[in-house]
């Protein structure tokens, strides 16, 4: 974490040389589950929300957080740095459970997308992913558009390919979900269907539901 606060800290003063003006934005959201790569992760609902500054140079920093399930002790807490220009976009982002106490569960990975018209596809790849299982690499396609002029609907999926699945509890696998989402009195509302190609049996061990298919509502409020 100390080398991470000091990369952040140093590209921010060197972002504030070259580009003065910076914007600052933020979320909070209220949601019935919350997902991960199509694994969940709070098993119930979840409060979550974020924290931004893009600066006009292209670089960005930010932090993420939400509640989890117990085995993370309740709480994941995020760190990114990244830069953006046009269509690319690339960075390095630290996933955090400053609570837990079964393990280390922490890990870093590095990641980048590249967005052409109403499409993106995007990687991320992490050389010891969650809970020491090894080398992770995922590979995304995204894709969403409006339905209306009240409504939007977007599909992602992605093959995540993981090292050790012995420590992982998974075979290497494939998530995808498909949002409707839509905006009133300032906040925005999403339906998301999410499932994987993984069974029961195979998820974290044997007969655990983390990676059954679910639907999910969420409530998010934008700053």
């Amino acid at each position: 974490m100390k080398a991470l606060k000091t990369a952040i800290f140093a590209a921010t003063m060197m972002s504030g040389a070259t580009a003065m003006a910076a914007e600052v934005s933020g979320n909070v959201t209220v949601a019935s589950d919350y997902f991960f790569r199509g694994i969940d992760q709070s098993t119930g609902e979840a409060l979550s929300g974020g924290l931004d500054v893009a600066f006009d140079s292209g670089l960005y920093i930010g932090t993420w957080g939400s509640t989890i399930a117990s085995w993370g002790e309740g709480i994941e807490l995020d760190y990114y740095i990244g830069y953006a220009a046009g269509s690319f976009d690339i960075g390095y982002l630290y996933y955090g459970y400053p609570n837990e106490t079964s393990g280390d569960l922490d890990f870093e990975e590095v990641y980048g997308s590249y967005s052409f018209g109403d499409a993106s596809i995007g990687f991320a790849y992490s050389d010891d992913y969650f809970g020491g299982s090894g080398e992770m690499t995922m590979i995304a396609f995204d894709y969403g558009f409006a339905l209306s002029e009240d409504y939007s609907l977007s599909f992602h999926i992605a093959d995540n390919s993981i090292e050790d699945n012995a420590t992982f509890g998974t075979e290497d696998y494939i998530d995808w979900s498909l949002s409707l989402g839509t905006e009133a009195a300032g906040l925005e509302f999403g339906l998301t269907y999410t499932d994987t190609d993984l069974d029961t049996a195979d998820c974290f061990g044997g007969d655990d539901s983390s990676c059954s298919s679910n639907v999910t509502f969420s409530i998010t409020k934008s700053m």
